[in-house]
């Protein structure tokens, strides 16, 4: 039986502008096994999980569980758990760790002002993290088994090669992408990940840049800002990671076909600008979104035009 990922990939399905969205990722230290909604079904309490879905609810914040990877029998509660909170928006992407003995007091935070890029009751005993950048890649075989099979082994390569930040998540969406790969802090989503290429995408992310090949986007932004970032990235050559940033989207009412359009606004630290118009079609034919599930055609963007902007008078 064919799977999600190699339906996908046979079809070349595109991948700009399938990121999760999310300004701030706030991940959790949780060993054992996940279920498929893992914040209430883990070794992690329920009740704490719950809680925290509530509290990121319209925040901008995105919250999801990691454990290093590795074998996952011993479901014992660690009695310190790693947290990272980590922002993305770019110029001001940062990363702040620490070290817990439970979840709760992570219910204490300020989820609006973490959303927004700012400290959020993140004192001590958080600190800044200063190491190699995060790499998430997505495990869950609950959710989908081709997280299972290939991001397993993914994650085992990438740790075996000495590669530091690896951690297997819980969902970064995109199971037929699958592997997934997530990179912080600058926040960008890839697809069908190799060990060589994320090993490269990981070497330009310690020097602040960005890799565009099998990029989905970034995830500080909605799906238009994704494509319209990476269109103008691919045109101009542009990879630093903050170089870039979306201004504004405009929706359209002349698009090509009958899904909305928009015209975003890409605005580069230098002063130039461009317009990026971006259709939303489908990805024929159809093909399943996730292993087990019917068939579907999933939303795709598709760059009609990009185009600079005049210098300002």
């Amino acid at each position: 039986m064919s799977t999600c990922a190699t339906a996908s990939r046979k079809l070349a399905e595109p991948l700009a502008g399938t990121s999760a969205t999310a300004r701030t990722w706030l991940l959790v230290e949780q060993p054992g096994p996940w279920g498929a909604k893992a914040l209430t079904s883990s070794h992690l309490d329920p009740a704490v999980g719950r809680a925290l879905e509530r509290a990121a609810e319209g925040t901008g914040v995105r919250v999801a569980l990691i454990r290093r990877p590795g074998r996952h029998a011993d479901c014992h509660t660690p009695s310190r758990r790693r947290v990272y909170a980590a922002h993305t928006l770019p110029g001001r992407s940062w990363i702040r760790t620490a070290e817990l003995t439970g979840p709760e007091p992570l219910l204490g935070l300020d989820f609006a002002a973490l959303g927004a890029g700012e400290s959020g009751g993140l004192e001590s005993p958080w600190e800044a993290y200063e190491g190699d950048p995060l790499a998430l890649v997505c495990t869950n075989g609950k959710r989908d088994r081709c997280c299972a099979l290939l991001g397993r082994t993914l994650a085992a390569e990438l740790a075996a090669s000495g590669a530091g930040g690896v951690w297997e998540v819980t969902h970064i969406g995109g199971h037929r992408f699958a592997p997934t790969l997530f990179v912080l802090p600058h926040g960008y989503a890839y697809g069908r990940a190799t060990a060589h290429a994320a090993k490269d995408v990981l070497e330009a992310a310690r020097a602040g840049r960005v890799v565009t090949a099998d990029a989905r986007g970034r995830s500080a932004w909605e799906r238009p800002g994704q494509a319209a970032d990476l269109a103008v990235r691919g045109l101009t050559g542009e990879d630093r990671a903050g170089a870039l940033d979306i201004v504004s989207v405009a929706v359209r009412t002349d698009g090509p076909g009958p899904g909305p359009a928009w015209t975003v606004t890409v605005a580069h630290a230098d002063g130039r600008t461009w317009h990026v118009d971006i259709a939303q079609g489908t990805a024929e034919p159809p093909r399943p979104e996730s292993c087990g599930s019917a068939l579907g055609s999933p939303a795709r963007m598709d760059v009609l035009a990009v185009r600079e902007a005049a210098p300002a008078a």
